[in-house]
């Protein structure tokens, strides 16, 4: 159920997210005696998508989930499901494929409930979460719009409304079924990974004057 390899050079094109902590997208279990792939902490491998097996428990989890009259699903972490040689290991088509799945098996049961992908990325590469704009989008009803979000506390702090404005004038057209999340705050609080490093020095300077505030 688990992306396994003999050593921990496959996929080098992968970033580390969690930079601070992780030295590897690779961690060694001493028992199988192989690594594992996780895209955050160690201690959060990756289950394997290329397995069909794998592919039917996340339906079947899901189902269950629906079954108990759950409104939908928040699709954490959604655009490394797969990972590919040769690529950085996000937004692949495999994906995109597997959403597709979802979405059908939720319309054909379930069509009054939602899947909200969580993608912390620019709209450019969000917006394909939605799916095929020609047919109204057949992947996720909503998506985390992750930019706007430290946008708004400038804008607050700027008494201005052009980091808003701007970034919205920048963000692309989404089926007419479909909706972005736009969000204040939640666990990720205020994430400033979606704005340029200008934008991110001025945050760092008017909301973490401290340096022990950065974290």
């Amino acid at each position: 159920f688990y992306v396994w390899n003999d050593d921990d050079e496959k996929y080098p094109d992968a970033r580390i997210i969690f930079v601070d902590t992780e030295q590897s997208n690779w961690t060694y279990d001493p028992v199988r005696g192989q690594y594992y792939w996780h895209r955050f902490f160690s201690h959060q491998p990756d289950l394997n998508y290329d397995n069909p097996d794998v592919q039917d428990a996340m339906l079947e989890n899901l189902r269950f989930w629906l079954d108990l009259g759950i409104d939908g699903f928040r699709l954490d972490a959604v655009p490394y499901l797969y990972a590919r040689e040769g690529t950085n290991c996000e937004n692949l088509p495999e994906t995109h494929a597997y959403l597709k799945r979802v979405r059908a098996e939720v319309d054909r049961l379930y069509p009054d409930r939602v899947l909200l992908a969580e993608a912390n990325q620019w709209p450019a590469d969000v917006v394909e979460y939605f799916g095929d704009p020609v047919t109204g989008g057949d992947e996720c009803h909503m998506a985390f719009h992750f930019p706007v979000m430290p946008r708004i506390f400038m804008a607050v702090r700027r008494e201005q409304r052009y980091p808003i404005s701007e970034i919205m004038a920048q963000t692309p057209k989404i089926p007419e079924n479909c909706q972005w999340g736009i969000f204040l705050r939640n666990h990720d609080e205020l994430t400033l990974e979606m704005v340029t490093d200008e934008e991110r020095d001025y945050m760092y300077a008017e909301y973490a004057k401290d340096p022990r505030m950065k974290a």
